[in-house]
């Protein structure tokens, strides 16, 4: 994509929209995520990538999830970006021809001889440059363009400055992670999860032993009679909170018209382990925000709801990263945290009856008559009301929903849609 060389009221523009990239740990979170919005989704395969807890995929589901992206216009890359030991190698160039002939996109990768393997056995495949890299500079970016990578993701301790330096001398494609968990690592590349659990970070088992609770002790000799011991001194008092090294998240919701004009050409949402409302409502959010922007840039405002929705989704306390300032105390978890999502995900509409107004809804957490919930959706859906009677397939009046994915018929006061969703205020929030 190229930066539009005019001004608007000071500030560059361009004519083409960035992509919203967004996870999916599974072939339902893709198909949400193109639902609600994206342009592009990642997701990981059976090997090489760096999130093996998730619900990864295999050849057969890529295809799927291709086949279904691309009836709506959208993309699908696959992260292969380990960092391999010589044990890895073996069947790669078989992995990586499997993923081509499934019809993705690209590749993300970070380990050079994957890089070299695409070229030769899966040449239709784009390259693109995974964070793991580190990549902040315009001298490097300038390298891996001269390697033959078509994108760079761009390192997440980068500066909105670094980038518009890159993006004014080089002209290449570049990812920014604009939303999602920060690792407390440089670039994640992590080694704690290796030495606690021998669950090796680079490989795809990260343990995030950073988001553990730690008690702090220090040491001192102890004469024991003859024997010379050593005793543990706690540097906490009874009721004091554990220690963390949890960061905060990255949120940059409020700054989308600054990350357009600086050139960043796809805004990526970390979060291939994170639930399907959590996509939903974050890839919905950034959606309105951008395309808000490109429809009056000049009069374009923020919208305070955008931010509400994101804080209902399961997510810690937001910052800017590394974007404006280099992040301090203040930007890691030390106390117990508050609820960050007050609402539970309680149904998926799955069909709407206009005639009876009532709807379809799969179950995914209890609820019942009487407790008001929200419907909300890619296409403006969103209204609140209270649950009126339920009853199942069979037309069975229900006292509550509590049986994970049934299928529930209730009214609806307003239209919904196939991929609407349904969630509650949790009673104590």
């Amino acid at each position: 994509m190229t930066l539009l060389k005019q001004e608007l009221l000071g500030k560059r523009v361009r004519f083409e929209k960035p992509e919203l990239l967004a996870p999916a740990g599974s072939l339902e979170k893709l198909k949400f995520a193109v639902h609600y919005g994206a342009d592009a989704v990642y997701i990981g395969g059976q090997q090489y990538g760096l999130r093996s807890n998730a619900d990864n995929f295999t050849f057969e589901e890529m295809r799927e999830g291709v086949e279904f992206a691309e009836k709506y216009g959208a993309k699908v890359f696959v992260a292969t970006n380990i960092y391999a030991h010589n044990e890895d190698l073996s069947g790669l160039e078989d992995y990586l021809r499997g993923i081509q002939d499934a019809g993705v996109h690209a590749i993300i990768v970070a380990d050079p001889i994957i890089i070299e393997t695409c070229k030769r056995a899966a040449p239709k495949l784009e390259i693109h440059l995974s964070t793991q890299q580190s990549t902040m500079n315009r001298q490097a970016v300038q390298f891996w363009k001269e390697e033959g990578i078509d994108r760079v993701v761009l390192a997440r301790e980068a500066t909105m400055e670094e980038i518009v330096e890159i993006k004014t001398h080089v002209d290449m494609e570049i990812e920014v992670f604009v939303h999602g968990a920060m690792c407390s690592s440089y670039s994640g590349r992590c080694v704690l999860s290796n030495h606690f659990t021998d669950r090796d970070s680079n490989r795809g088992g990260c343990s995030q032993s950073c988001r553990w609770k730690y008690d702090l002790f220090t040491t001192e000799e102890e004469q024991n009679g003859p024997q010379i011991g050593i005793k543990e001194i706690p540097l906490f008092q009874a009721g004091d909170n554990p220690f963390s090294m949890s960061s905060k998240d990255l949120c940059m919701i409020e700054y989308v018209p600054e990350l357009i004009r600086a050139g960043v050409d796809s805004f990526k949402i970390e979060g291939r382990m994170k639930s399907v409302h959590y996509v939903a409502t974050v890839v919905n959010a950034y959606r309105q925000a951008i395309d808000a922007y490109f429809a009056d840039p000049e009069h374009y405002e923020m919208k305070p709801e955008w931010l509400y929705e994101i804080q209902k989704a399961a997510n810690r306390p937001i910052n800017t990263g590394f974007f404006y300032d280099r992040p301090g105390h203040e930007d890691h978890i030390f106390e117990p945290e508050d609820k960050a999502a007050p609402y539970d995900f309680v149904g998926v509409v799955m069909e709407y009856d206009e005639a009876a107004q009532t709807a379809l809804i799969q179950q995914r957490n209890h609820f019942k008559p009487g407790q008001e919930v929200e419907f909300f959706g890619p296409k403006g859906t969103f209204f609140r009301q209270a649950v009126c009677e339920l009853q199942d397939e069979e037309g069975k009046a229900l006292d509550a929903a509590r049986h994970p994915l049934q299928l529930i018929r209730m009214k609806v006061e307003q239209p919904v849609r196939p991929f609407d969703m349904m969630r509650k205020k949790m009673r104590n929030s």
